[in-house]
């Protein structure tokens, strides 16, 4: 007879819900906690075999009918980016990044409201209050940062902060061999810096600065306007049945 370690991670299955991302179609998730000291660890692993974490849960879709949903991670010493992406980049030169410890601010706050209500109010998160953030921020067991996004300053070249109002922010996941990004949100009335495809680049300048081969971006899911973007970030792998497949 055999029996599991203490700590070994238990997978539960969700009951089916409606797919947010394809018309008729419906979900379910495997899911563990990522809660203790080998969290960070275990984040690593279930990351590399396709999963994304949530506050102290790990899920993976784990639908009946519907494989769509595909792990997506960029290869960030091989990328260049288009010729869109450097007006991008130049549209968003005046701005500084500055990773900080996981806590939450009303700034960060009244951000979040602004995008969510703007991009996703008829999402699971429009419900969201003040506490609900500050848990999605705070309640983790694995190396996770908030990347903050503000306007140069005259003291910025000193201290490497931005100063001002924030206009956007990313909870990313720092691991062995990436960084993960949780959760962005950006000020939506700045429609004209496409911020969130700014936080993309920059996570992938700043992976690479930090030696890590990959940016995770969560699930791409084909025929889904909301992901489409994460298709243009390549070279890129994708997890397929096969295992990690290079796409150009």
């Amino acid at each position: 007879m055999t029996s599991q370690p203490r700590d070994a991670p238990q997978f539960y299955l969700t009951a089916p819900t409606r797919c947010p991302y394809l018309p008729g179609q419906s979900e379910r998730k495997v899911f563990t906690h990522l809660v203790g000291k080998r969290a960070p660890e275990l984040n690593d692993v279930l990351t590399n075999s396709g999963f994304r974490r949530s506050q102290t849960i790990a899920y993976r879709p784990a639908c009946e009918s519907c494989r769509a949903c595909v792990s997506v991670r960029v290869l960030v010493d091989q990328f260049r980016p288009s010729r869109n992406m450097r007006r991008v980049l130049d549209a968003n030169h005046d701005l500084v990044g500055t990773m900080v410890t996981p806590k939450p601010s009303s700034d960060q706050y009244s951000l979040f409201r602004a995008y969510v209500d703007e991009r996703h109010g008829d999402g699971s998160m429009a419900e969201m209050t003040v506490l609900d953030y500050a848990m999605m921020i705070e309640d983790s067991h694995v190396n996770t940062q908030i990347i903050e996004f503000r306007k140069k300053g005259p003291d910025t070249a000193i201290t490497g902060r931005g100063e001002g109002d924030l206009l956007a922010a990313c909870l990313t996941d720092v691991l062995q061999d990436g960084l993960s990004m949780v959760y962005s949100f950006y000020d939506p009335d700045l429609q004209q810096r496409s911020l969130g495809t700014y936080m993309i680049l920059d996570h992938i300048e700043r992976a690479k600065a930090m030696g890590l081969p990959y940016l995770y971006l969560g699930y791409w899911v084909e025929g889904s306007q909301k992901m489409d973007y994460k298709a243009r970030f390549k070279p890129q792998q994708r997890l397929l049945p096969q295992g990690w497949t290079r796409v150009d």
